[in-house]
């Protein structure tokens, strides 16, 4: 197999989501559009599939339902792939679960988010610059849904953005290596079906599910989009 960009799958959207939109592939490779012109490779960490170096030009890790403080098997197994990738340069984005599997793989800690559940169409505040907000004007709104958090970061990370209820909702966990604890591939009608999803959990937490913002993010769209243009020009 030629080198590509590799999607590791480490979990699906909620079934209504995934019943008409499809899977966390099917959305991200909808998201990146033009930007990314090469092949979308596809491996799921929950059957064993781990990305090769020999194989991957960049790594894209998509969220779950699962949580990374569950310390499963296959979590283990894709840690240790995914460290040893980001060690040897491999550009790599980690999404929502995928930004705390990179978290916890590198050394920093994943728990239950002390601010409690964020969900919906939230403002994120960029904290430093980089590539890949370049093109997007701060603050600026991007989709989450997510219980746990990065607490302790790793050695070296920088924070690049952060939330009301999340500190560390941007990082930089090394020179090639990102995670966004937002869904970039989210737009507006896959938000409300999380939060559709999500009612019953939300109204036992005291949140008025009716009263969460679920619009479309374009700005945080495009940081997905901007992880693919740097990785075709070598970045």
């Amino acid at each position: 197999m030629s080198q590509a960009l590799t999607v590791l799958v480490t979990g699906d959207p909620v079934p209504d989501v995934e019943r008409s939109r499809g899977s966390f592939t099917a959305l991200i490779r909808e998201t990146l559009g033009d930007a990314w012109a090469g092949e979308l490779a596809v491996v799921d960490a929950r059957r064993g599939e781990l990305p090769s170096k020999t194989e991957t030009q960049a790594l894209v890790i998509t969220g779950s339902p699962e949580s990374v403080a569950s310390r499963l098997p296959w979590i283990l197994d894709a840690e240790r792939a995914v460290a040893e990738l980001v060690r040897d340069g491999v550009p790599t984005l980690g999404i929502c679960f995928g930004h705390q599997l990179l978290g916890q793989a590198l050394g920093g800690l994943v728990e239950l988010n002390p601010r409690g559940r964020e969900i919906g169409t939230v403002e994120l505040e960029l904290m430093g610059d980089d590539p890949l907000f370049a093109r997007v004007a701060a603050p600026f709104r991007a989709n989450m849904s997510h219980c746990d958090s990065v607490t302790r970061l790793p050695p070296g990370a920088q924070v690049l953005g952060k939330s009301r209820l999340e500190p560390h909702a941007i990082v930089r966990f090394a020179p090639r290596a990102w995670g966004v604890q937002f869904h970039p591939e989210f737009d507006g009608e896959v938000m409300r079906g999380y939060i559709a999803a999500r009612r019953p959990a939300l109204a036992a937490e005291g949140i008025d599910p009716d009263a969460v913002p679920a619009d479309d993010a374009p700005e945080a769209a495009e940081v997905l989009r901007a992880f693919a243009r740097l990785v075709e020009h070598g970045a």
